[in-house]
């Protein structure tokens, strides 16, 4: 039986924290050490954050996180939203690039630095989907 589980969570900013916890919870639960958590919690809250302030900048929309457990033992996270999508992800993915005056433009970087494989799909005016992949160490 495949071990994951399944968020749907409204684009409100303190659905931020529901999701570090939940997805953290989880990845306890798989044997990842205390370092290894802590860099899984700023990946998730980067993820969701960013859909949370791009995705639905007119209202409201939802963000889902589902993370699973691979058979090599890594832990799988999706966050995915069905907002306006990333118009050209190379540039979004580039350090310090952002749309929003205020904003470092680190979160992409920040899940490249503290996972072992970032990808991302995104298809303007229908959504965007980041995987994040954390091997464990044995």
């Amino acid at each position: 039986m495949k071990n994951e589980m399944y968020l749907r969570l409204s684009n409100v900013p303190s659905n931020v924290s529901v999701a570090r916890i939940a997805v953290a919870t989880f990845a306890s639960s798989l044997g990842f050490s205390i370092p290894d958590i802590e860099e899984i919690k700023v990946a998730v809250s980067e993820a969701i954050s960013n859909a949370i302030l791009h995705a639905y900048p007119e209202g409201y929309g939802e963000v889902s996180v589902r993370a699973s457990a691979a058979c090599d033992g890594s832990l799988v996270i999706e966050v995915e939203d069905t907002g306006q999508g990333i118009a050209d992800v190379a540039k979004a993915r580039e350090p310090g690039f952002t749309t929003v005056p205020d904003h470092m433009g680190l979160g992409f970087s920040f899940m490249e630095s503290f996972m072992d494989e970032v990808s991302v799909d995104s298809w303007p005016g229908r959504g965007t989907k980041v995987r994040m992949v954390k091997k464990r160490c044995s």
